[in-house]
């Protein structure tokens, strides 16, 4: 098949982790079929290159804010229009439903091509406290509505999402279609790690809608049960030093190792060195990071958002924004080694049996050629 894929960034070349699990997917669909990738902002030089058998056609949006995005939608819509002309699309595939969505359905539509529209952030949502998520600007609202409308189908990594996801797609449901984990570069340990305390580990940006504080107040309530108790942060981002204050208050910064930004390949060896993985999000589309850990054979305990629901015995879940039920849940996982034994042996059999990106793949591959029914009429802003 010709497939297009419009997405928000890509990867500059093939050692550039900008947000794996798309350069895993491009990896996988070029081994099998014409792929063609449009990033809308990142990389910043509009100029095509080929990354793993497939053409990307940067547009080179940057930064580009407030009336200054409509040009950039423009000129993206113009450049898939081009590259189908030159050689046909047979559907074109947009991961985030705003920007990369409007662009597919736009262009679909114009070209009479089918389109597929895979919600992967924030576009349904808005925490008002803290000011993330798509909802919260005007023009996002429209232009994921236009996506989510006139998209042939609409696809969710969550049974969370997909929920949420259908309130927003009228006369059918969104299909659940999570992004695969590389099972080639996440792989367990021969034997489950061995440390002196329990030893956590937490991989994610550190901004608001992580929620580490909530994170570090419950580590805070395990350390007279657990002395050795050592936490390692992978991630940076606005909040660190804020984080180190806390850390400090509420006296576990000598528990907690920053350790900073991660080349994505040097992660494994962190998921197989620690006893759980902890997410204390307040949102989550998905949770790359679970999957990561789980084909690592690393347990998971969290909150309730994403897929981590959708792993059953393979994590333990808790309501977001609560450190004592976090505390808690942590406590009996810790405390109960034959449930962190069956915890990791349900989460290589997860991966195993429904969430590679083979499986990704084959999901993706039957999609594309499945039809539906004619488009609604045009939105309206």
């Amino acid at each position: 098949m010709k497939i297009g894929l419009i997405l928000p960034a890509f990867s500059a070349s093939d050692r550039d982790w900008a947000i794996p699990v798309l350069l895993t997917l491009v990896r996988a669909l070029a081994a099998r079929h014409d792929v063609r990738v449009f990033p809308l902002r990142y990389p910043f030089a509009a100029r095509p290159y080929v990354v793993d058998q497939a053409a990307v056609f940067p547009i080179g949006g940057g930064n580009a804010r407030g009336a200054a995005r409509l040009p950039l939608l423009r000129r993206a819509m113009a450049t898939v229009v081009r590259a189908h002309h030159t050689e046909p699309f047979d559907v074109l595939h947009a991961l985030w439903a705003d920007e990369p969505g409007f662009v597919a359905v736009a262009a679909g539509h114009r070209l009479g091509i089918p389109t597929v529209v895979s919600l992967a952030g924030g576009e349904l949502v808005h925490l008002r406290d803290i000011g993330y998520g798509g909802q919260a600007s005007r023009l996002n609202r429209w232009l994921a509505r236009v996506a989510l409308r006139r998209a042939t189908h609409v696809t969710a990594g969550s049974t969370t999402l997909a929920h949420l996801a259908a309130r927003h797609v009228p006369h059918r449901r969104p299909t659940l279609l999570p992004l695969g984990v590389d099972t080639e570069l996440f792989t367990p340990a021969a034997t489950p790690s061995r440390s002196d305390g329990p030893r956590l580990l937490h991989v994610a940006s550190l901004v608001p809608v992580k929620d580490q504080a909530t994170l570090l107040r419950a580590c805070s309530l395990l350390t007279r049960s657990f002395p050795g108790l050592h936490l390692d942060i992978v991630g940076e981002g606005p909040l660190r030093s804020d984080l180190d204050a806390l850390g400090a208050r509420l006296g576990i910064g000598d528990r907690i190792t920053f350790r900073g930004a991660v080349a994505h390949d040097c992660l494994p060896a962190l998921y197989r060195a620690a006893d759980l993985l902890v997410l204390s999000s307040r949102y989550e589309a998905q949770a790359m990071v679970v999957l990561e850990a789980a084909a690592c054979g690393l347990p998971v305990v969290g909150t309730a958002v994403g897929m981590l629901p959708d792993l059953g015995p393979a994590a333990r879940t808790v309501p977001p924004g609560h450190p004592a039920a976090l505390a808690a849940a942590l406590r009996d996982v810790l405390a109960d080694p034959a449930q962190r034994h069956a915890m990791r042996r349900a989460a290589l059999e997860a991966v195993a049996s429904r969430y590679t990106m083979a499986h990704t793949v084959a999901a993706l591959e039957k999609l594309y050629q499945t039809p539906r029914c004619p488009c609604p009429p045009h939105d309206r802003a």
